[in-house]
């Protein structure tokens, strides 16, 4: 516990621009780390109002009604859904906070908090490099060499050599 915030485990985030690639590294990377016996979890950051409910199904309805969390509850899985009403976003450690431990959560997006970060490049996107502004992105996973530059770069379909970096570089953050 740091800061009177638990944690769950080690913190690796996956960041870059829009359509670059995340999902699907964070996907592979996911699959690599469970098939070596690694519980792993994630955290997706959405820039926009996502539903995980559907309209009209009880749940929603419940929501709907002024609910301020609805706990949904089946014998495969369950899920929480939170409505903020009038707060805040919560920032990314109270999140951590609410998961159960595991072995490596992986956040995808939270661009802007200082956990370390492995950037996603594609060379067709022609975004700029968010790494070269941002000291938390510690290595890029590009389709391209990237000339001139201070950290470490991985072929995106270098799968396993990313993974090992993502596990030695996790940290407990915050």
């Amino acid at each position: 516990m740091r800061h009177g915030i638990s944690h769950p485990g080690p913190v690796i985030g996956i960041v870059g621009y829009k359509n670059n690639g995340k999902t699907t590294l964070i996907v592979r990377l996911v699959r690599h780390f469970t098939e070596r016996g690694l519980r792993v979890s994630t955290v997706k950051h959405a820039h926009h109002t996502v539903d995980i409910d559907q309209p009209g199904k009880d749940s929603w309805r419940h929501r709907e009604a002024g609910a301020r969390e609805v706990v949904l509850a089946t014998s495969r899985r369950w899920a929480i859904v939170h409505e903020l009403v009038d707060e805040p976003e919560p920032p990314l450690a109270e999140l951590l906070a609410r998961m159960s431990p595991v072995d490596l959560v992986i956040v995808e997006g939270f661009k802007a908090f200082p956990h370390p970060k492995i950037e996603v490049h594609r060379r067709e996107r022609g975004t700029p490099l968010l790494a070269r502004d941002d000291p938390s992105v510690i290595a890029v996973a590009s389709d391209e060499p990237i000339a001139g530059f201070d950290r470490p770069v991985f072929h995106l379909d270098d799968v396993e050599a990313i993974a090992e970096f993502a596990l030695a570089h996790a940290s407990s953050w915050p």
